[in-house]
């Protein structure tokens, strides 16, 4: 992997966890030394285990096979959340984990834009 590219992974981690914060999530940048559950790309109290991807084009089913490697030992369902130069974020989770998380939605709300 080329310096230009780890630091575009860099610079996504810390995007993803200010987009976090602004939305009221406890998050920041996961300490990278080799990946894996004890060093996320992004350390949160968001309900799942975050694999950050900031690339033009994605190979999304390696990512995510790569989050759910990571997230097995972490205890917490995987996403992954990405996006392309100028284009937003979007997250990628399985319908069995998002089924889970809108079913434990208490109040059952519609999601807001």
């Amino acid at each position: 992997m080329s310096k230009s590219s780890r630091n575009k992974g860099k610079v996504g981690e810390r995007e993803c966890a200010a987009v976090l914060r602004e939305m009221g999530w406890d998050a920041r940048r996961g300490v990278q030394h080799a990946g894996g559950p004890d060093s996320p790309d992004v350390v949160s109290d968001f309900p799942l285990h975050i694999e950050v991807k900031r690339v033009e084009r994605l190979n999304l089913w390696k990512a995510y096979v790569q989050a759910m490697e990571d997230a097995a030992a972490a205890g917490r369902p995987p996403c992954v959340i990405h996006r392309a130069s100028r284009q937003p974020w979007l997250i990628t989770l399985s319908l069995e984990d998002f089924n889970s998380l809108i079913r434990h939605n208490p109040e059952n709300k519609p999601c807001q834009h």
